[in-house]
């Protein structure tokens, strides 16, 4: 009679002999652990108090988080091929230019003249993630972004626009495989996995590989903060991206056909709180490394409600004050305001209110006289550098963050129009004016 006994089978399962007969005894099954998810960075549009009002629609969102996807979609340079059609219009000339075979699956092309185009092809680079961005709704587009027009009233939040930002303005491409470098380039491919730059784009020829290299209409900027996304560091210079990704100094003007000087050093690599400027909208990029050191959205709120907790009070009226979770103003009773020449925190009232309304007011603790603004408070954590409990506030905006975070902001130079370049609060994108561009706030215990 045969004994009963256990062995193993080819696979490594366990089995049973009963009578001769083996019985498969079977395996437990053990839940797979999830893998975490790669998070190279994300995006925050500067301007946006947190969600727009709207709140976050699709594509179109107030930040976008850049993460490895499920297969490389990133490009690299091929080759280069010059297509000669002499006396042939620029709409025939464009049609060669889409029709002419090759076997790459994107490229870009370039009008040198009117019988002659550069065309440079693209193959698939697995090793890298890439995303786009522009205004364009093509699903070929991550993330889009509209112009950020700041509100004149000051009160609400900019006022969207769509028309100088590029329907393809720019792509970053992200490394799959530690430490995830990301780098931006000019210019985005098209539906028709095309980049077509017209005969008034700046144009030149790469001493490094004889390559043609071109930057787009109205420019991608990149400025890299010197020493890092810190209130000590200095904000660094803009500087011009071109469509192979290498930097230049800033053309004369946005348009100009002359591209700046190359810049020597300095790469296209996104580092920790730099800024991406799209000639109508600004973006600064946080990576996900540094991003989880510097405060989150749970220890902003928690500051917010550390004032709250306080119960501030109006030294005029003697209500309680107190800042809203969200974008949109608290009760009228309850929303603070301030005298912005000395920062003295008070509530909505009509004390003096006969002296030029709120843009000149006099303090009734101090008698400076100044603008007197409503106070909103600053939500969007991606723009803050602490959370200390002393609180600041931006002139004349009146958006409040910590110290650290005001300090820093007041001395960005950030594009303001077609030619200038302002510090801007990053919560509304309001010009910041005046020296130093901020007010520490001092509340009724102070």
């Amino acid at each position: 009679m045969a004994d009963d006994s256990a062995y193993l089978s080819k696979d490594g399962s366990s089995q049973e002999s009963d009578g001769g007969v083996p019985r498969r005894r079977k395996r437990s099954k053990t839940p797979r652990t999830p893998q975490p998810q790669i998070v190279y960075g994300e995006l925050v549009v500067v301007g946006l108090n947190g969600s727009p009002s709207g709140g976050n629609d699709g594509r179109y969102r107030h930040k976008f988080v850049l993460s490895r996807r499920p297969r490389g979609n990133g490009l690299k340079v091929m080759n280069q091929r010059t297509i000669v059609t002499p006396a042939q219009s620029k709409e025939k000339l464009l049609k060669q230019q889409q029709q002419s075979t090759s076997s790459y699956s994107h490229s870009v092309s370039m009008t040198i003249n009117r019988d002659k185009s550069v065309v440079i092809d693209y193959d698939t680079d697995a090793s890298t993630d890439m995303f786009q961005l522009g205004r364009s709704m093509d699903s070929i587009i991550d993330f889009i972004v509209f112009d950020m027009i700041p509100n004149p009233s000051r009160t609400a939040e900019p006022v969207r626009s769509n028309s100088t930002v590029s329907r393809y303005a720019c792509r970053i491409v992200c490394e799959r495989d530690p430490p995830y470098t990301a780098r931006l380039y000019a210019a985005g491919f098209d539906p028709q996995h095309q980049i077509v730059l017209s005969e008034q784009a700046p144009k030149w020829t790469r001493k490094s590989d004889n390559m043609i290299d071109a930057l787009t209409t109205n420019g991608v900027m990149l400025l890299q903060p010197q020493g890092g996304f810190d209130a000590s560091s200095e904000p660094g210079l803009w500087r011009e991206v071109s469509v192979a990704g290498d930097v230049y100094q800033m053309r004369k003007s946005r348009a100009d056909r002359e591209r700046g000087a190359p810049s020597p050093g300095e790469s296209n690599i996104l580092t920790d709180g730099c800024l991406i400027d799209l000639c109508g909208v600004t973006l600064l990029w946080r990576s996900s490394i540094s991003r989880s050191q510097t405060p989150s959205d749970g220890q902003v709120d928690a500051l917010r409600r550390r004032l709250n907790a306080s119960r501030p009070q109006c030294p005029v009226g003697l209500n309680t004050l107190q800042f809203s979770s969200t974008t949109s103003a608290s009760g009228i009773d309850s929303q603070p305001y301030a005298y912005l020449k000395c920062g003295h925190v008070h509530g909505q009232h009509e004390w003096d209110a006969s002296g030029g309304g709120g843009e000149r007011r006099t303090c009734p603790l101090c008698r400076k006289v100044g603008p007197y603004v409503k106070l909103r408070f600053g939500l969007e954590s991606a723009f803050y550098l602490d959370t200390s409990s002393k609180t600041y506030a931006f002139v004349p905006c009146g958006h409040v963050a910590s110290e650290k975070t005001v300090k820093y902001w007041s001395k960005v130079p950030i594009p303001y129009g077609p030619e200038e370049l302002l510090a801007r609060c990053p919560f509304c994108a309001y010009p910041i004016m005046g020296y130093p561009g901020y007010v520490q706030l001092l509340w009724d215990s102070q």
